[in-house]
């Protein structure tokens, strides 16, 4: 087949592929739908199980006693936190509140769901602590267990770079090591995917653990082949701001052999229109508004 006939026979195939639905797709609630529930906190995650969420989308922490946190952020941030004694974290001073120089014991002393969150108005309020990604899997899995619920998969991101090695999370390899350790063992590896904007986190586990399933994240606007060029391989998961994607993106980026899991997609009809694009998941602090 020539290469024209070759084009002509792609685009009628893609022509002819019908919109995929929410229940064609992974669909993941952002730090356990934010939009709804305080962030990366245990009822947030317990209650996106009722949403027909198939993936719970998380990012990492590492405490002074090394043990792993579920938080954005490698401190406490002035937006969505309160110091123990009840009082405003002031954006300027958020930075020495560092999470990787506290225990867990202190850690839970900050409160970070009670306070009213700009971005997120209907957000549900309550005092909550950050909690370990342990409790986080122990509950989820007793209560799919307890109530005969689908299994559901795990989205989990390390949250490194170079100027923090060290300062607010291990090196990578050091970080790496600690979340393969603690996952390996308790949940089956085809339940779990690891994501990182960084891309040495992604390349120690390929040449390491090999058979864990790798999602890159992106935010900048380079072409999507300059970034998997500097990577140095082809991960599972392609997953960029959504506003980075086109349809042609898209079915180039599926051509490749990578799935195409965009971030943080808010509104029904942005999710519609990748929907119509051939998306193979939405990350979304909304989940309820894919109904």
């Amino acid at each position: 087949m020539n290469k024209i006939l070759y084009l002509i026979f792609v685009g009628v195939i893609a022509c002819s592929q019908p919109t995929k639905t929410i229940s064609d797709i992974d669909l993941q609630g952002h730090r356990g739908a934010r939009g709804l529930w305080p962030e990366n906190s245990i009822p947030g995650f317990v209650n996106v199980l009722e949403l027909g969420v198939h993936t719970l989308e998380m990012d990492l922490a590492v405490t002074a006693d090394s043990q792993l946190l579920v938080s954005h952020e490698p401190y406490f941030s002035s937006e969505i936190c309160v110091d123990p004694s009840g009082k405003e974290i002031a954006e300027a001073s958020q930075l020495k509140n560092r999470i990787y120089s506290m225990t867990y014991d202190q850690i839970r002393a900050f409160d970070c769901g009670s306070k009213p969150h700009p971005r997120f108005p209907t957000q549900e309020k309550f005092p909550i602590f950050k909690p370990l990604l342990s409790e986080v899997i122990d509950t989820i899995e007793s209560i799919i267990s307890t109530k005969e619920l689908d299994t559901i998969r795990y989205n989990i991101e390390i949250k490194s770079s170079v100027p923090s090695d060290n300062l607010f999370h291990p090196e990578p390899a050091a970080f790496s090591d600690i979340v393969y350790n603690f996952i390996d063992g308790r949940l089956d590896w085809n339940r779990v995917t690891i994501q990182s904007f960084d891309f040495r986190v992604l390349q120690y586990f390929r040449q390491v653990y090999p058979e864990v399933q790798l999602v890159l994240l992106i935010e900048n606007e380079l072409p999507w082949r300059t970034n998997i060029d500097s990577l140095g391989f082809t991960p599972e998961i392609y997953s960029c701001d959504y506003m980075l994607l086109s349809g042609d993106i898209i079915k180039d980026l599926q051509i490749e052999g990578m799935a195409v899991i965009p971030w943080t997609v808010n509104e029904r009809e942005d999710m519609d229109q990748l929907l119509k694009w051939g998306v193979d998941g939405l990350i979304t602090d909304y989940p309820d508004r894919t109904k």
